[in-house]
């Protein structure tokens, strides 16, 4: 057997690019909608984002740096996610781009904000899917050794779920005819989920009690 690469982070990884990225994938992406309390808006991906729980609904993304989308949660408590698809790769991609707190990314990247239902943060009216979520917790991030890391964890409960009819398909939910788009390694790898890809597999059935 070979052996294996080894690094520890905090010596550096050596490589050409940070090879965390690339393992910890590929990675749904945090495509978060929020305004500030005067309804300035904000749109903007982030990499770092996941669901963590299931009733009720919580999902997270973490904020590298004290950012426009963490300020405005902060002040209102509210944000929305919005799917991220093969079609809507490049406005996604506009989105991103490091410019003044008071541009409106939605125009920026020529989106249509869209009134959300229980919010106050409008969705991205392109993108079939969106979750409208009331902050739950917004957690410092720490090292191993208690220092603070500039890293913000931001959770959310999602309170309101907008879905496209068409990918109910006789009302399961098609995850591939979404198109989602998902962040890999390197400097500008993503993926798409396609149903070629996909398989199924069950889980194994309890054991009975005798």
């Amino acid at each position: 057997m070979s052996t294996a690469y080894f690094y520890e982070p905090a010596q550096g990884h050596g490589l050409p690019h940070d090879p965390f990225n690339a393992i910890v994938g590929p990675r749904p992406i945090g495509w978060i909608s929020s305004q500030d309390g005067q309804g300035g808006l904000n749109l903007a991906p982030y990499s770092f984002f996941n669901a963590f729980n299931y009733t009720p609904p919580i999902i997270g993304f973490a904020s590298v740096g004290r950012k426009d989308t963490l300020r405005n949660i902060e002040e209102t408590g509210e944000f929305v996610w919005n799917l991220a698809t093969r079609p809507l790769a490049e406005a996604m991609n506009a989105s991103s781009a490091m410019v003044a707190s008071q541009v409106d990314e939605f125009a920026l990247a020529g989106l249509t904000p869209q009134a959300s239902r229980i919010v106050a943060v409008p969705r991205v009216a392109e993108s079939p899917v969106a979750f409208e979520c009331r902050r739950t917790q917004i957690i410092q991030l720490h090292t191993a050794g208690g220092a603070d890391v500039s890293t913000w964890l931001i959770l959310g409960e999602v309170v309101g779920v907008h879905i496209a009819p068409e990918l109910l398909k006789e009302g399961v939910y098609d995850t591939a005819a979404a198109r989602p788009i998902l962040r890999g390694g390197g400097p500008a790898d993503y993926f798409e989920i396609s149903a070629e890809n996909g398989f199924k597999m069950f889980r194994p059935a309890q054991p009975q009690q005798s």
